[in-house]
């Protein structure tokens, strides 16, 4: 799996986020022990800001990224 460096964040749903500015993704490891990584594509790296600082990154995604934008898992 190639993309960003995921940085950890607070404990929630989510933990660890990355961007890629050049491609427009938002990568997400959520929390559960699961080996794959979800990318979310088109995501403005504005929108990625706001998502590091949130006080609740799993309400964030929950609100914001997943009735938003496409995804993969990787």
């Amino acid at each position: 799996m190639t993309g960003p460096d995921l940085v950890p964040v607070e404990p929630s749903a989510v933990e660890a986020v990355g961007y890629d500015a050049e491609g427009h993704e938002l990568w997400i490891r959520y929390t559960g022990g699961h080996v794959y990584v979800y990318v979310y594509a088109e995501v403005p790296e504005a929108v990625y800001r706001k998502l590091l600082d949130a006080d609740s990154k799993g309400t964030f995604v929950n609100r914001e990224i997943k009735p938003t934008y496409g995804f993969r898992r990787v």
